[in-house]
């Protein structure tokens, strides 16, 4: 009887924490979670509970993961996981991460002058090294190139992060 009671009430805490958290995603983003939560609920309670994670982790062919790695996981929740709870934690740790900062941040890396720019032999050698050529032809595609060659990073970064760049 505690057990239920316990969880009955996490479900209220839980659903108290946050009905707000569907603001933070687009519908089309609720409904990827919706179902990534639904494939971790095996047991179809509308909770994911330590038998959840196993059974998921089995169903990817990882039969080996430790009780106490589980426990880190449910941890992480302030309460019993249902779905408002698991939106929840995606928000906390998706909050603060810009996609495009960090985009940006990686491009900043290659561009030691600031300019805002990197050549595009330089980037296309050092990505096949790195990736297949398809994902490099892909890139260029959408990457705006300047007569003397250079790749304007900010403009790609915002494509990739919003697609295609708006005409002003």
């Amino acid at each position: 009887i505690r057990k239920t009671k316990k969880k009955e009430g996490g479900a209220l805490r839980a659903q108290r924490a946050s009905s707000n958290v569907f603001s933070n995603f687009e519908q089309t983003q609720i409904q990827e979670f919706k179902e990534a939560f639904t494939l971790m609920d095996q047991n179809r309670d509308g909770f994911i509970d330590k038998e959840d994670l196993k059974d998921t982790y089995a169903s990817l062919g990882k039969t080996n993961v430790k009780d106490d790695e589980l426990d880190a996981m449910l941890k992480e929740a302030s309460g019993p996981i249902n779905f408002t709870m698991f939106l929840n934690m995606f928000g906390e740790k998706l909050s603060g991460t810009d996609a495009e900062e960090t985009i940006l941040n990686a491009f900043k890396m290659l561009d030691p002058d600031g300019k805002g720019k990197i050549n595009k032999e330089y980037i296309k050698r050092l990505l096949m090294s790195q990736a297949d050529k398809m994902t490099v032809d892909q890139m260029f595609q959408f990457a705006s190139i300047d007569a003397a060659g250079n790749l304007d990073y900010k403009a790609l970064s915002y494509v990739i992060t919003h697609g295609e760049e708006k005409e002003e």
